[in-house]
């Protein structure tokens, strides 16, 4: 397989003082290749599961994005920074932490669910075209509007009470956007004190964990060495979370013409009756054709991207 022709996802574990996008450039140089995306950024400090896609598989970036992430994050209650982590400036500090056991675990789990956020300063959303993190430099305030993100699961991994900073050690599996930082804070605000994220590791991205992963080093090693191909995870396998649809072999061929598919009302059984619900779309024989919507009014499923 030559680099032109390398297609699916990278999973790369990701160096600390790297941001997202430096990984993607280290992988072009690496690779001698353009088409390179990644899909969620992660902040510089942080290390992690960056899964990157690579030729045709770019367009599946924005699906994989949507998939729950996984994390395992320190907590150091009793202190406050500016940027919500340890490369902040304090900016708060409590004289003394009292805590129980039951107290961390009861208001840990008060958070599984559907929680309200207001993105850190020091983030990436943008503001009247202007990314937060670049008027937080110039030490401007804006007004950010909360939003809705999804907790999945918290997991208590360790508890340091006595410490004069007490420290809370845990994994969560949460939602695309969800800010740890801020997750951190807010748990510190519903313990009563201030508090910041001290560390974070992203442990998986979708179904893509830690021992599928490559360090740049190794990327750099298997590409000399001619074994990358089999380290690339097919781009379907991403889409594991989709409702699937099997085609006919003369419905493939018009599906890799990018045309719609009228199904009949026996072939429709195989869809969820969800309108607007994307499904992937496979051959006879198994092969990945593409992303189509379902359309119910006109009982078609019609092409978002076709892999021809």
């Amino acid at each position: 397989m030559t680099n032109e022709t390398l297609e699916g996802i990278l999973p790369i574990w990701k160096p600390a003082g790297f941001t997202s996008h430096d990984v993607v450039a280290k992988a072009r140089r690496i690779l001698r290749i353009k088409r390179i995306g990644h899909t969620g950024t992660l902040d510089p400090q942080v290390t992690g599961v960056l899964p990157l896609c690579i030729g045709r598989a770019t367009r599946l970036v924005e699906y994989i994005q949507e998939l729950p992430k996984e994390y395992e994050a320190t907590l150091k209650i009793g202190l406050a920074t500016d940027t919500e982590d340890a490369s902040g400036q304090i900016i708060e500090q409590a004289d003394q932490v009292t805590l129980t056991e039951q107290q961390v675990r009861e208001t840990l789990h008060s958070f599984v669910g559907e929680i309200e956020q207001v993105p850190p300063m020091y983030s990436a959303v943008k503001v009247d075209g202007k990314r937060l993190y670049e008027l937080a430099r110039q030490g401007v305030e804006v007004e950010r509007k909360s939003r809705k993100v999804s907790i999945y699961q918290i997991e208590i991994l360790q508890m340091n009470l006595d410490m004069h900073h007490p420290e809370i050690r845990f994994r969560v599996r949460c939602s695309k956007g969800t800010y740890i930082r801020t997750l951190c804070v807010d748990i510190g605000k519903a313990l009563g004190y201030p508090a910041v994220m001290s560390e974070l590791v992203r442990t998986s991205s979708g179904s893509i964990g830690r021992e599928q992963c490559l360090t740049l080093e190794q990327l750099e090693l298997l590409q000399q060495q001619g074994g990358l191909s089999d380290k690339l995870i097919p781009a379907e396998i991403a889409l594991a979370h989709m409702p699937k649809v099997r085609l006919s072999e003369r419905q493939t061929r018009k599906a890799l013409l990018g045309q719609k598919l009228t199904l009949t009302p026996s072939e429709q059984t195989a869809l969820t009756d969800a309108e607007g619900l994307n499904y992937a779309v496979y051959s006879e024989s198994s092969r990945f054709i593409g992303i189509f919507l379902w359309n119910r009014d006109k009982q078609e499923l019609q092409p978002v991207k076709v892999f021809s």
